[in-house]
């Protein structure tokens, strides 16, 4: 089965009591209706591979962005929007030979963003966001505005998946991101 975008990524953990871990009850699915192998592409978490009972092909779009953000020929320096993602942002960083920091991020509830806050420096650098996901865009423009304001030179995203979902559209038209680079897993408007 190819699964370009497996979209229950995001439900990986037990956070309340009785709440089922989507993403292993879809695994125990695809696997009950037949499947003897997944390929994927940049899954929320690396760790969901084992919710397969099945071998699972997990590819990785690092392989197209990186060889666009080096054709910029920017003073590029990655970002994580949030502690969640700085295994894949260091990632990025090797491959571009560059630093890094982070937004370390607090919610009060989903999609509601209570505090961000920036770990390292960003004056002088084009900074590049790195996130395998972009649903209502929030904080991916928000964690643009703080780089800016903290003195970066300009500010680029990059994500596999473009859910794009909500006022997602608007939000980042009226960002102050350079551009958004995403792939084709999810179907854009």
């Amino acid at each position: 089965v190819v699964i370009p975008y497996f979209g229950y990524a995001r439900q990986d953990r037990k956070d309340k009591p009785r709440v089922a871990i989507a993403a292993k009850l879809i695994a125990n699915l695809i696997s009950a209706a037949g499947a003897n192998r997944i390929m994927t592409c940049d899954l929320h978490a690396d760790q969901i591979q084992g919710f397969f009972d099945i071998p699972v092909d997990h590819m990785d779009g690092s392989f197209i962005f990186v060889p666009y953000l080096q054709s910029l020929g920017l003073n590029l320096m990655c970002a994580s929007p949030d502690v969640g993602g700085v295994k894949r942002t260091r990632y990025f960083a090797s491959f571009l030979e560059t630093d890094m920091v982070v937004i370390d991020k607090h919610r009060k509830r989903a999609n509601e963003i209570a505090s961000m806050q920036l770990i390292g420096e960003v004056e002088g650098w084009d900074v590049v966001l790195i996130d395998d996901l972009i649903d209502t865009g929030g904080t991916i423009c928000k964690a643009a505005q703080l780089l800016l304001d903290n003195g970066a030179t300009s500010v680029r995203a990059i994500c596999t998946h473009p859910v794009l979902s909500g006022n997602a559209y608007e939000n980042i038209n009226s960002s102050v991101l350079e551009e958004l680079v995403v792939t084709d897993t999810s179907p854009l408007r």
